[in-house]
């Protein structure tokens, strides 16, 4: 992503800026660089796009969790793109309240052009495997979703009929006055802001210009993903009306717990039960990983609760694609049933130390009574 600035030097604000600040220096920036405000000016434009692109994402909670984590990289990842928008009017789509608040009205977008409304997002909760988290996946999901009537072919008029152009906005749906430099528009009363009007609906989808239908779509799940993070399909979300653009898909995702790994991060945590006597004696022992089998070595005596890393085993970080490590925590397990032959072993093994403690003690007390003699 080199070349992207960072999103809070775009605004202007500090890491820890709440809601409320944010909106205020993105209304700023956007009415200083407004397209009707600087006609023609390209970098006027450029600067406009690239301050709606911040907001957008520093705005929304989950997104600037990612972002703060991960950078512009894990956006992409997880968007199949790094954010931005397809054009002015998606941006007045998604923002034109910011300037209704400000000034009273909304803003138009280039030329004081009318346009159609945005199609709805849309949102999927899919399921997945550890192993397809860790590893990425492509797949193909179903799901039920709003579609241009092929009956009328989205005019919701009946077959043979045409909707009539609406005679008192003459098909533009808004009415428009100018104020200053922006173009103010409110929706046409008498056809509601389509600048059509139906006299006889399609039987199909009765006027509304969309059926519900059943759409596959493929699914590419990048390597890394975590429990409940989203991924966005542009455009796979409801048609737009009018002629605008559709809108979103969101698949949120669920990771199934494994039966052996446990993630912390882009750390892989296992558990792996040692002897005693292994704990004692020290040994090498075979541990599983994502990719296979890794032999580590266990130092003479290590305790309950010891970790050893595995480095690079560890699951892909979405913002810069390096693996984490793999954490081996050692359990001591202690032997529930032993023969004859073991307790005598052990029994003299404990007289031996207990020896040894007891030496220890004296040694110290020893010590003490000759200090206290001097």
């Amino acid at each position: 992503m080199a070349g992207k600035r960072c999103y809070y030097e775009v605004l202007g604000v500090e890491r820890n800026a709440d809601a409320s600040r944010l909106k205020a220096q993105y209304r700023k920036i956007a009415l200083k660089y407004h397209p009707d405000r600087n006609p023609g000016d390209k970098a006027a434009e450029d600067k406009f796009k690239e301050a709606a692109e911040a907001y957008e994402v520093l705005s929304n909670p989950e997104k600037r969790q990612i972002y703060d984590q991960f950078g512009h990289r894990g956006l992409e990842g997880l968007n199949g793109r790094s954010g931005g928008f397809r054009d002015f009017d998606d941006i007045f789509s998604s923002f034109g309240d910011i300037f209704e608040d400000f000034f009273g009205f909304r803003t138009s977008g280039r030329g004081g052009r009318g346009r159609g409304r945005r199609g709805a997002d849309l949102r999927y909760d899919m399921t997945i495997d550890f192993m397809d988290a860790a590893f990425g996946k492509e797949t193909e999901i179903e799901l039920e979703k709003m579609a241009t009537c092929d009956t009328c072919s989205g005019s919701g008029a009946k077959p043979g009929t045409e909707p009539e152009v609406c005679g008192q906005c003459g098909g533009s749906g808004q009415h428009v006055r100018t104020q200053g430099f922006f173009s103010v528009k409110s929706a046409c009363p008498r056809c509601g802001g389509h600048g059509r009007v139906i006299r006889e609906a399609c039987p199909t989808c009765r006027g509304r210009q969309q059926v519900a239908v059943r759409k596959k779509v493929q699914l590419k799940i990048p390597a890394g993903v975590d429990n409940g993070q989203k991924l966005r399909l542009t455009g796979e979300g409801e048609p737009g009306v009018g002629g605008g653009p559709p809108g979103d898909l969101y698949v949120f995702l669920h990771v199934k717990p494994h039966d052996f790994f446990e993630r912390r991060g882009t750390d892989v945590i296992c558990k792996i039960e040692l002897s005693f006597i292994q704990a004692a004696l020290g040994d090498e022992v075979t541990v599983p990983t994502l990719t296979g089998e890794e032999t580590v070595k266990v130092e003479k005596g290590a305790q309950h609760g010891d970790v050893i890393r595995i480095p690079d085993k560890g699951i892909v970080s979405l913002g810069n694609g390096l693996p984490g490590d793999q954490i081996v925590q050692l359990i001591l397990k202690t032997p529930r049933h032993l023969s004859r032959r073991q307790e005598e072993l052990l029994q003299e093994f404990l007289r031996l130390d207990s020896e040894k403690f007891t030496s220890k003690i004296k040694r110290i007390f020893k010590g003490g009574s000759k200090k206290a003699a001097k």
